[in-house]
């Protein structure tokens, strides 16, 4: 029996229609908090299918393509046909696990945000008095350790993939259910942007704000791109450069204690 449940990120619904049982559990229970009734335009569609024809090995760097009127993205456990123009997809992933749909969704989300003045971060992202703030850098750098050292009055957006667009001329960060070892899908709330933090640690804890130029190419380095289309990477750049004219970003070096979080403000 197909299951059909309306999955909202950043403000884009997309209808999952699920024909596999176990795989209906596995995403329900993942993604509860972002299934809604009342999506805020019409859904974009994409159904999901199940094989299961054992362990897959191989690379795990998806390919993507574009084909003339659809993308393809295609990993060892799963292939994925996406048609922009009438807004529907199918994916046929190998097992009912949410990790599959997990990988296409975040590479779906982050090329339906570029040409829409938007992007996807590799960021942490919380919320707090109002505000929010994203923690940005290479792997190890500290998002998950941030994240965990958040005061109570903060709500995690995300520890790892943060959802970022424009709203009403300023832009606004959205929870996420894209986790990274923080283990936890985000709060579904949203809150204008205030900061970006470029995460480095250290001994002590310094803020330094970075220059306009800087801050794009902090913003360039760590904006999520899983192609190398030309339209979209131009959109990208162009939204950097408008992101640094309105979201102050800093260079954040810290020592992992929650003395930190007396710098974000």
């Amino acid at each position: 029996m197909t299951l059909e449940r309306i999955l909202e990120v950043g403000g884009v619904p997309v209808m999952l229609r699920m024909d596999d049982p176990e795989l209906q559990e596995a995403v329900g229970q993942r993604y509860s908090s972002y299934f809604t009734d009342k999506p805020s335009r019409k859904p974009l569609n994409l159904s999901v299918h199940v094989t299961r024809n054992g362990a897959v090995e191989g690379d795990h760097r998806p390919r993507i393509e574009w084909l003339g009127d659809h993308w393809i993205f295609e990993r060892t456990d799963f292939r994925a046909e996406w048609y922009p123009g009438t807004g529907t997809g199918r994916i046929t992933q190998e097992g009912a696990f949410h990790f599959p749909l997990d990988s296409v969704l975040r590479i779906l989300h982050s090329m339906i945000a570029a040409p829409n003045g938007g992007c996807f971060m590799h960021a942490a992202s919380a919320v707090r008095n109002g505000h929010a703030f994203a923690f940005t850098g290479v792997s190890g750098s500290g998002k998950t350790t941030m994240s965990r050292l958040a005061p109570p009055d903060a709500a995690i957006l995300t520890d790892d993939i943060s959802s970022i667009r424009p709203v009403d001329g300023s832009y606004h960060a959205f929870g996420t259910p894209f986790v990274g070892d923080y283990g936890k899908p985000g709060i579904n709330i949203s809150a204008p942007l205030k900061a970006v933090y470029l995460l480095l640690k250290g001994p002590e804890n310094i803020l330094e704000p970075l220059g306009r130029k800087d801050a794009v190419n902090v913003l360039l380095k760590n904006i999520l791109l899983f192609n190398k289309d030309p339209k979209l990477s131009e959109a990208l750049f162009h939204t950097a450069w408008r992101m640094a004219d309105c979201v102050q970003v800093y260079r954040l070096t810290f020592a992992p204690t929650p003395a930190v979080w007396e710098m974000i403000v």
